[in-house]
Formats: C-alpha cells, structure tokens, sequence
C-alpha cells in the first residue's frame, strides 16, 4: 500500500501552484493599481525647505 507516492505530491503541488496562480490573477483584476499598488506605496516627493531668509 504506498498511500505517498509521487502522483499524490504532484498534484498537490499541481493544485497549489493553480490554487496560487488564481488567488494572485483575481487580486489583479480586483485592484485598480494592480498588484504592485497594494504592495509598494505610490512615491511622493519631499517638500523643500523655505530657503527665502
């Protein structure tokens, strides 16, 4: 009885690899930055300091 072969790992490794690629795919098509928005911060410049004196 070899209840581990490699089949058995296959697929879970197949159904993890698909269950990702879904789970990434529909936080894509969700957001409107895509999925870099929700990740890294939009960059914002810094202000100057007043140099009139």
């Amino acid at each position: 009885m070899g209840l581990f072969k490699t089949d058995l790992f296959r697929s879970f490794g197949l159904g993890f690899a698909l269950g990702a690629v879904l789970l990434v795919g529909s936080l894509w098509a969700q957001s409107e930055d895509g999925i870099s928005g929700k990740v890294i911060p939009k960059a914002e410049a810094a202000a100057l300091p007043d140099r009139t004196r």
